[in-house]
Protein backbone atom coordinates (compact mmCIF):
# COMPACT_ATOMS: atom_id res chain seq x y z
CA UNK A 1 0.00 0.00 0.00
CA UNK A 2 2.82 2.39 0.80
CA UNK A 3 4.56 1.63 -2.48
CA UNK A 4 1.31 2.13 -4.40
CA UNK A 5 0.44 5.30 -2.51
CA UNK A 6 -2.92 3.89 -1.39
CA UNK A 7 -4.71 4.78 1.83
CA UNK A 8 -6.96 2.24 3.54
CA UNK A 9 -10.05 3.89 2.08
CA UNK A 10 -8.54 4.05 -1.41
CA UNK A 11 -7.61 0.38 -1.33
CA UNK A 12 -11.14 -0.50 -0.25
CA UNK A 13 -12.53 1.53 -3.15
CA UNK A 14 -10.14 -0.11 -5.64
CA UNK A 15 -11.12 -3.61 -4.48
CA UNK A 16 -14.82 -2.72 -4.60
CA UNK A 17 -14.40 -1.41 -8.14
CA UNK A 18 -13.09 -4.81 -9.22
CA UNK A 19 -15.86 -6.63 -7.40
CA UNK A 20 -18.55 -4.50 -9.04
CA UNK A 21 -16.92 -4.90 -12.45
CA UNK A 22 -17.27 -8.67 -12.01
CA UNK A 23 -20.94 -8.33 -11.09
CA UNK A 24 -20.63 -8.56 -7.30
CA UNK A 25 -21.55 -6.11 -4.57
CA UNK A 26 -18.63 -4.02 -3.30
CA UNK A 27 -18.74 -4.51 0.49
CA UNK A 28 -15.09 -3.91 1.42
CA UNK A 29 -14.61 -1.01 3.86
CA UNK A 30 -11.60 0.65 5.45
CA UNK A 31 -12.33 -1.51 8.51
CA UNK A 32 -11.92 -4.59 6.31
CA UNK A 33 -8.54 -3.28 5.20
CA UNK A 34 -7.51 -2.64 8.81
CA UNK A 35 -8.33 -6.26 9.62
CA UNK A 36 -6.09 -7.36 6.75
CA UNK A 37 -3.26 -5.15 7.96
CA UNK A 38 -3.62 -6.26 11.58
CA UNK A 39 -3.63 -9.93 10.64
CA UNK A 40 -7.15 -10.50 11.97
CA UNK A 41 -8.14 -11.74 8.54
CA UNK A 42 -5.42 -14.06 7.33
CA UNK A 43 -7.25 -15.33 4.24
CA UNK A 44 -9.86 -13.02 2.62
CA UNK A 45 -12.89 -14.26 0.73
CA UNK A 46 -12.10 -15.73 -2.70
CA UNK A 47 -13.60 -12.79 -4.58
CA UNK A 48 -11.68 -10.34 -2.45
CA UNK A 49 -8.48 -12.28 -3.05
CA UNK A 50 -9.01 -12.09 -6.79
CA UNK A 51 -9.66 -8.35 -6.58
CA UNK A 52 -6.53 -7.80 -4.47
CA UNK A 53 -4.46 -9.70 -7.01
CA UNK A 54 -5.85 -7.49 -9.78
CA UNK A 55 -5.17 -4.31 -7.81
CA UNK A 56 -1.57 -5.12 -6.89
CA UNK A 57 -0.62 -7.27 -9.86
CA UNK A 58 0.68 -10.16 -7.75
CA UNK A 59 -0.52 -13.26 -5.87
CA UNK A 60 -2.19 -12.71 -2.49
CA UNK A 61 0.50 -14.83 -0.84
CA UNK A 62 3.02 -12.16 -1.87
CA UNK A 63 0.87 -9.66 0.04
CA UNK A 64 1.29 -11.66 3.25
CA UNK A 65 -1.93 -13.66 3.30
CA UNK A 66 -1.77 -17.33 4.30
CA UNK A 67 -4.41 -20.01 3.58
CA UNK A 68 -5.67 -21.70 6.73
CA UNK A 69 -4.21 -25.10 7.59
CA UNK A 70 -6.18 -27.83 5.89
CA UNK A 71 -8.28 -25.27 4.08
CA UNK A 72 -8.64 -24.64 0.42
CA UNK A 73 -6.05 -22.42 -1.11
CA UNK A 74 -6.40 -20.53 -4.29
CA UNK A 75 -5.03 -21.28 -7.67
CA UNK A 76 -2.64 -18.72 -9.01
CA UNK A 77 -4.51 -16.09 -10.96
CA UNK A 78 -3.90 -16.17 -14.71
CA UNK A 79 -1.27 -13.72 -15.80
CA UNK A 80 -2.87 -10.50 -16.93
CA UNK A 81 -2.07 -8.96 -20.26
CA UNK A 82 0.53 -6.27 -19.56
CA UNK A 83 -0.43 -5.88 -15.87
CA UNK A 84 0.08 -2.42 -14.44
CA UNK A 85 2.60 -3.02 -11.68
CA UNK A 86 3.95 -0.86 -8.93
CA UNK A 87 6.41 1.72 -10.18
CA UNK A 88 8.75 3.72 -7.98
CA UNK A 89 9.15 7.31 -9.13
CA UNK A 90 10.42 9.70 -6.48
CA UNK A 91 14.04 9.47 -5.40
CA UNK A 92 15.17 11.27 -2.28
CA UNK A 93 18.57 12.90 -1.93
CA UNK A 94 19.87 9.77 -0.22
CA UNK A 95 18.92 7.66 -3.21
CA UNK A 96 16.12 5.84 -1.38
CA UNK A 97 12.52 5.71 -2.59
CA UNK A 98 10.56 8.63 -1.19
CA UNK A 99 7.24 7.72 -2.80
CA UNK A 100 5.60 6.17 -5.78
CA UNK A 101 3.11 7.02 -8.46
CA UNK A 102 -0.10 5.49 -7.11
CA UNK A 103 -0.96 2.10 -8.52
CA UNK A 104 -3.33 2.19 -11.45
CA UNK A 105 -6.04 -0.41 -11.04
CA UNK A 106 -8.01 -1.05 -14.20
CA UNK A 107 -11.46 -2.58 -13.85
CA UNK A 108 -10.38 -5.22 -16.32
CA UNK A 109 -6.94 -5.99 -17.79
CA UNK A 110 -8.15 -4.84 -21.21
CA UNK A 111 -9.78 -1.62 -20.02
CA UNK A 112 -8.45 1.60 -18.51
CA UNK A 113 -10.96 4.11 -17.15
CA UNK A 114 -11.24 7.55 -15.65
CA UNK A 115 -10.29 6.42 -12.14
CA UNK A 116 -7.00 5.08 -13.51
CA UNK A 117 -6.26 8.44 -15.13
CA UNK A 118 -6.95 10.24 -11.85
CA UNK A 119 -4.68 7.93 -9.91
CA UNK A 120 -1.86 8.29 -12.43
CA UNK A 121 -2.16 12.07 -12.24
CA UNK A 122 -1.70 11.87 -8.46
CA UNK A 123 1.86 10.72 -9.09
CA UNK A 124 2.45 13.87 -11.11
CA UNK A 125 1.33 15.94 -8.12
CA UNK A 126 3.97 14.20 -6.00
CA UNK A 127 6.71 14.99 -8.52
CA UNK A 128 5.64 18.64 -8.63
CA UNK A 129 5.88 18.85 -4.84
CA UNK A 130 9.40 17.41 -4.94
CA UNK A 131 10.44 19.89 -7.61
CA UNK A 132 9.10 22.82 -5.60
CA UNK A 133 11.22 21.81 -2.64
CA UNK A 134 14.44 20.48 -4.14
CA UNK A 135 14.49 21.67 -7.74
CA UNK A 136 15.20 19.78 -10.94
CA UNK A 137 17.49 16.75 -10.98
CA UNK A 138 18.02 13.66 -13.11
CA UNK A 139 16.07 11.28 -10.85
CA UNK A 140 13.01 13.49 -11.08
CA UNK A 141 13.43 13.75 -14.84
CA UNK A 142 13.61 9.97 -15.21
CA UNK A 143 10.61 9.49 -12.96
CA UNK A 144 8.55 11.92 -15.02
CA UNK A 145 9.50 10.17 -18.26
CA UNK A 146 8.49 6.84 -16.73
CA UNK A 147 5.12 8.35 -15.86
CA UNK A 148 4.67 9.54 -19.44
CA UNK A 149 5.57 6.10 -20.82
CA UNK A 150 3.08 4.44 -18.47
CA UNK A 151 0.31 6.83 -19.54
CA UNK A 152 0.95 6.03 -23.20
CA UNK A 153 0.90 2.28 -22.58
CA UNK A 154 -2.40 2.67 -20.76
CA UNK A 155 -3.71 4.77 -23.64
CA UNK A 156 -3.61 1.69 -25.85
CA UNK A 157 -6.17 0.03 -23.56
CA UNK A 158 -8.38 3.06 -22.88
CA UNK A 159 -12.07 2.32 -22.39
CA UNK A 160 -13.16 5.29 -24.52
CA UNK A 161 -11.87 8.05 -26.76
CA UNK A 162 -12.36 10.51 -23.89
CA UNK A 163 -10.11 8.42 -21.63
CA UNK A 164 -7.57 8.04 -24.42
CA UNK A 165 -7.41 11.80 -24.89
CA UNK A 166 -7.03 12.39 -21.16
CA UNK A 167 -4.14 9.92 -21.05
CA UNK A 168 -2.40 11.84 -23.83
CA UNK A 169 -2.82 14.89 -21.62
CA UNK A 170 -1.30 13.14 -18.60
CA UNK A 171 1.62 11.95 -20.75
CA UNK A 172 2.11 15.53 -21.95
CA UNK A 173 2.14 16.82 -18.37
CA UNK A 174 4.67 14.21 -17.25
CA UNK A 175 6.89 14.98 -20.25
CA UNK A 176 6.64 18.72 -19.57
CA UNK A 177 7.64 18.02 -15.96
CA UNK A 178 10.68 16.11 -17.22
CA UNK A 179 11.55 19.06 -19.47
CA UNK A 180 11.24 21.55 -16.63
CA UNK A 181 13.44 19.37 -14.41
CA UNK A 182 16.06 19.28 -17.18
CA UNK A 183 15.89 23.07 -17.57
CA UNK A 184 16.34 23.58 -13.84
CA UNK A 185 19.26 21.14 -13.88
CA UNK A 186 20.78 23.00 -16.88
CA UNK A 187 20.46 19.97 -19.18
CA UNK A 188 19.37 22.01 -22.17
CA UNK A 189 19.65 19.38 -24.91
CA UNK A 190 17.48 16.92 -23.01
CA UNK A 191 15.03 19.69 -22.12
CA UNK A 192 14.58 20.66 -25.77
CA UNK A 193 13.80 17.06 -26.77
CA UNK A 194 11.30 16.70 -23.95
CA UNK A 195 9.56 19.97 -24.81
CA UNK A 196 9.11 19.00 -28.46
CA UNK A 197 7.59 15.71 -27.33
CA UNK A 198 5.39 17.38 -24.73
CA UNK A 199 4.04 19.86 -27.29
CA UNK A 200 3.11 17.01 -29.64
CA UNK A 201 1.32 15.14 -26.85
CA UNK A 202 -0.47 18.27 -25.63
CA UNK A 203 -1.83 18.87 -29.12
CA UNK A 204 -2.91 15.24 -29.39
CA UNK A 205 -4.77 15.75 -26.13
CA UNK A 206 -6.11 19.15 -27.23
CA UNK A 207 -4.85 20.44 -23.89
CA UNK A 208 -4.17 24.15 -24.19
CA UNK A 209 -3.10 24.49 -20.55
CA UNK A 210 -0.26 22.02 -21.01
CA UNK A 211 0.57 23.66 -24.34
CA UNK A 212 0.94 26.97 -22.50
CA UNK A 213 3.21 25.36 -19.91
CA UNK A 214 5.39 23.99 -22.71
CA UNK A 215 5.74 27.39 -24.41
CA UNK A 216 6.49 28.94 -21.03
CA UNK A 217 9.28 26.41 -20.54
CA UNK A 218 10.49 26.99 -24.12
CA UNK A 219 10.91 30.68 -23.30
CA UNK A 220 12.92 29.79 -20.21
CA UNK A 221 15.10 27.36 -22.14
CA UNK A 222 15.76 29.84 -24.95
CA UNK A 223 16.83 32.45 -22.40
CA UNK A 224 19.07 29.87 -20.74
CA UNK A 225 20.68 29.30 -24.13
CA UNK A 226 20.99 33.10 -24.59
CA UNK A 227 18.70 33.01 -27.61
CA UNK A 228 16.65 35.95 -26.40
CA UNK A 229 14.74 36.56 -29.64
CA UNK A 230 13.53 32.96 -29.57
CA UNK A 231 12.54 33.43 -25.91
CA UNK A 232 10.30 36.34 -26.93
CA UNK A 233 8.74 34.27 -29.72
CA UNK A 234 8.00 31.39 -27.34
CA UNK A 235 6.47 33.75 -24.79
CA UNK A 236 4.18 35.21 -27.47
CA UNK A 237 3.17 31.65 -28.42
CA UNK A 238 2.16 31.10 -24.79
CA UNK A 239 0.03 34.26 -24.96
CA UNK A 240 -1.73 32.93 -28.05
CA UNK A 241 -2.93 29.69 -26.42
CA UNK A 242 -6.58 29.15 -25.61
CA UNK A 243 -5.65 28.78 -21.94
CA UNK A 244 -4.17 32.29 -21.86
CA UNK A 245 -7.19 33.76 -23.63
CA UNK A 246 -9.63 32.13 -21.20
CA UNK A 247 -7.83 32.46 -17.85
CA UNK A 248 -6.28 35.80 -16.79
CA UNK A 249 -3.79 34.02 -14.51
CA UNK A 250 -2.33 32.08 -17.43
CA UNK A 251 -2.34 35.26 -19.50
CA UNK A 252 -0.46 37.05 -16.73
CA UNK A 253 2.19 34.33 -16.62
CA UNK A 254 2.65 34.52 -20.40
CA UNK A 255 2.96 38.32 -20.32
CA UNK A 256 5.42 38.16 -17.42
CA UNK A 257 7.57 35.68 -19.32
CA UNK A 258 7.42 38.00 -22.34
CA UNK A 259 8.54 40.90 -20.17
CA UNK A 260 11.57 38.99 -18.90
CA UNK A 261 12.48 37.92 -22.43
CA UNK A 262 12.27 41.53 -23.70
CA UNK A 263 14.43 42.69 -20.80
CA UNK A 264 17.18 40.27 -21.80
CA UNK A 265 17.00 41.68 -25.33
CA UNK A 266 17.48 45.13 -23.85
CA UNK A 267 14.09 46.39 -25.03
CA UNK A 268 13.10 48.51 -22.06
CA UNK A 269 9.74 49.81 -23.32
CA UNK A 270 8.54 46.42 -24.53
CA UNK A 271 9.56 44.83 -21.22
CA UNK A 272 7.69 47.42 -19.14
CA UNK A 273 4.65 47.22 -21.42
CA UNK A 274 4.47 43.44 -21.05
CA UNK A 275 4.96 43.77 -17.30
CA UNK A 276 1.99 46.12 -17.17
CA UNK A 277 -0.14 43.61 -19.10
CA UNK A 278 0.89 40.89 -16.64
CA UNK A 279 -0.17 43.02 -13.67
CA UNK A 280 -3.51 43.92 -15.27
CA UNK A 281 -4.30 40.32 -16.11
CA UNK A 282 -3.38 39.05 -12.65
CA UNK A 283 -5.67 41.64 -11.06
CA UNK A 284 -8.57 40.04 -12.98
CA UNK A 285 -7.67 36.43 -12.10
CA UNK A 286 -9.53 34.29 -9.58
CA UNK A 287 -6.59 32.95 -7.59
CA UNK A 288 -8.79 30.31 -5.91
CA UNK A 289 -9.96 28.70 -9.15
CA UNK A 290 -8.82 25.07 -9.59
CA UNK A 291 -5.75 24.73 -11.78
CA UNK A 292 -2.97 22.17 -12.37
CA UNK A 293 -0.37 21.93 -9.62
CA UNK A 294 2.50 23.01 -11.89
CA UNK A 295 1.16 26.60 -11.95
CA UNK A 296 0.71 26.83 -8.17
CA UNK A 297 3.98 28.78 -7.98
CA UNK A 298 2.52 31.69 -9.96
CA UNK A 299 0.68 34.58 -8.36
CA UNK A 300 1.46 38.02 -6.95
CA UNK A 301 4.62 36.76 -5.22
CA UNK A 302 6.14 35.21 -8.34
CA UNK A 303 5.13 38.20 -10.45
CA UNK A 304 7.08 40.37 -8.00
CA UNK A 305 10.08 38.05 -8.40
CA UNK A 306 9.89 38.31 -12.20
CA UNK A 307 9.43 42.07 -11.91
CA UNK A 308 12.74 42.15 -10.04
CA UNK A 309 14.42 40.35 -12.93
CA UNK A 310 13.01 42.82 -15.46
CA UNK A 311 14.03 45.93 -13.52
CA UNK A 312 17.52 44.62 -12.85
CA UNK A 313 18.04 43.78 -16.52
CA UNK A 314 16.87 47.20 -17.75
CA UNK A 315 19.09 49.08 -15.29
CA UNK A 316 16.78 49.84 -12.35
CA UNK A 317 18.43 47.84 -9.54
CA UNK A 318 16.74 49.86 -6.76
CA UNK A 319 13.30 48.91 -8.11
CA UNK A 320 14.55 45.35 -8.53
CA UNK A 321 15.56 45.26 -4.87
CA UNK A 322 12.16 46.56 -3.76
CA UNK A 323 10.35 43.95 -5.90
CA UNK A 324 12.58 41.20 -4.50
CA UNK A 325 11.72 42.15 -0.94
CA UNK A 326 8.01 42.03 -1.80
CA UNK A 327 8.46 38.61 -3.41
CA UNK A 328 10.33 37.16 -0.44
CA UNK A 329 7.72 38.45 1.99
CA UNK A 330 4.99 36.51 0.16
CA UNK A 331 6.47 33.40 -1.54
CA UNK A 332 5.19 30.42 0.51
CA UNK A 333 7.85 28.53 2.46
CA UNK A 334 7.07 25.27 0.64
CA UNK A 335 8.51 26.80 -2.56
CA UNK A 336 12.01 26.48 -1.19
CA UNK A 337 13.79 26.60 -4.55
CA UNK A 338 11.76 29.65 -5.66
CA UNK A 339 12.60 31.48 -2.44
CA UNK A 340 16.29 30.72 -2.96
CA UNK A 341 16.16 32.03 -6.53
CA UNK A 342 14.38 35.21 -5.41
CA UNK A 343 17.07 35.65 -2.75
CA UNK A 344 19.78 35.48 -5.41
CA UNK A 345 17.91 38.09 -7.47
CA UNK A 346 17.87 40.33 -4.40
CA UNK A 347 21.62 39.85 -4.01
CA UNK A 348 22.16 40.77 -7.66
CA UNK A 349 20.10 43.95 -7.27
CA UNK A 350 22.12 44.91 -4.20
CA UNK A 351 25.37 44.15 -6.01
CA UNK A 352 24.38 46.31 -8.97
CA UNK A 353 23.86 49.18 -6.50
CA UNK A 354 27.46 48.62 -5.29
CA UNK A 355 26.28 47.39 -1.88
CA UNK A 356 28.97 44.71 -1.95
CA UNK A 357 28.98 43.41 1.62
CA UNK A 358 25.18 43.27 1.84
CA UNK A 359 24.95 41.43 -1.49
CA UNK A 360 27.46 38.80 -0.37
CA UNK A 361 25.61 38.38 2.92
CA UNK A 362 22.27 37.95 1.11
CA UNK A 363 23.58 34.98 -0.87
CA UNK A 364 24.17 33.19 2.43
CA UNK A 365 20.40 32.92 2.86
CA UNK A 366 20.08 31.19 -0.51
CA UNK A 367 22.64 28.57 0.53
CA UNK A 368 20.81 28.10 3.82
CA UNK A 369 17.46 27.64 2.08
CA UNK A 370 18.85 24.82 -0.06
CA UNK A 371 20.87 23.21 2.73
CA UNK A 372 20.72 19.44 2.64
CA UNK A 373 20.15 19.10 -1.11
CA UNK A 374 22.41 19.68 -4.13
CA UNK A 375 21.93 23.05 -5.79
CA UNK A 376 19.99 22.82 -9.09
CA UNK A 377 22.02 23.70 -12.16
CA UNK A 378 19.99 26.84 -12.84
CA UNK A 379 20.81 28.12 -9.34
CA UNK A 380 24.49 27.34 -9.76
CA UNK A 381 24.41 29.33 -12.99
CA UNK A 382 22.89 32.33 -11.18
CA UNK A 383 25.61 32.08 -8.54
CA UNK A 384 28.16 32.05 -11.35
CA UNK A 385 26.57 35.24 -12.73
CA UNK A 386 26.80 36.79 -9.26
CA UNK A 387 30.47 35.88 -8.97
CA UNK A 388 31.33 37.31 -12.38
CA UNK A 389 29.54 40.58 -11.62
CA UNK A 390 31.15 40.65 -8.17
CA UNK A 391 34.70 40.47 -9.48
CA UNK A 392 33.84 42.99 -12.23
CA UNK A 393 32.34 45.55 -9.86
CA UNK A 394 34.65 45.04 -6.88
CA UNK A 395 37.65 42.96 -7.96
CA UNK A 396 39.86 44.04 -5.07
CA UNK A 397 37.35 44.10 -2.24
CA UNK A 398 37.88 41.86 0.76
CA UNK A 399 34.21 40.86 0.65
CA UNK A 400 34.57 39.61 -2.93
CA UNK A 401 37.66 37.56 -2.15
CA UNK A 402 36.11 36.10 0.98
CA UNK A 403 32.90 35.18 -0.86
CA UNK A 404 34.79 33.43 -3.65
CA UNK A 405 37.05 31.53 -1.23
CA UNK A 406 34.13 30.41 0.87
CA UNK A 407 31.63 29.39 -1.79
CA UNK A 408 33.53 28.51 -4.98
CA UNK A 409 33.44 24.77 -4.33
CA UNK A 410 29.87 24.84 -3.11
CA UNK A 411 28.35 26.53 -6.13
CA UNK A 412 30.54 25.01 -8.82
CA UNK A 413 30.50 21.39 -7.69
CA UNK A 414 27.28 21.06 -5.68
Amino acid sequence: MLEAGLTQTELAEAVNAHLRADGYEGTVSDRTVRNWLAGKTIWPHARQRQALEAVFGCAVEELGFTPPAGGCGTAPSPEQEEPVRRRHFLTATTGTTAGAVPLVAAARPSSVGTSDVIRLREGLEALTTLDQSRGGHESLERAALSGAALALRMQERAASQRVRQRLFGVAADYTAAAAWSAIDAHRSNQAHQHLDRALYLARMARDSVTELSVWNAHALLARQRRNYAQAVTAAYAAQATTAARRDPLFASLAHARTAVSHSYLGDRQAALRSLGHAEEALAKADLRAPRPSWVAFYGPAELSALTAVVHDRIGDPAKAEAASHIALSTIPSRFRRNRAMATLRLAMAQLHQRDIEQACATTETAFQLMEGTPLPGRMRSRLGDFHRDLITIAPDSAAAREWADRHRTEWTLA
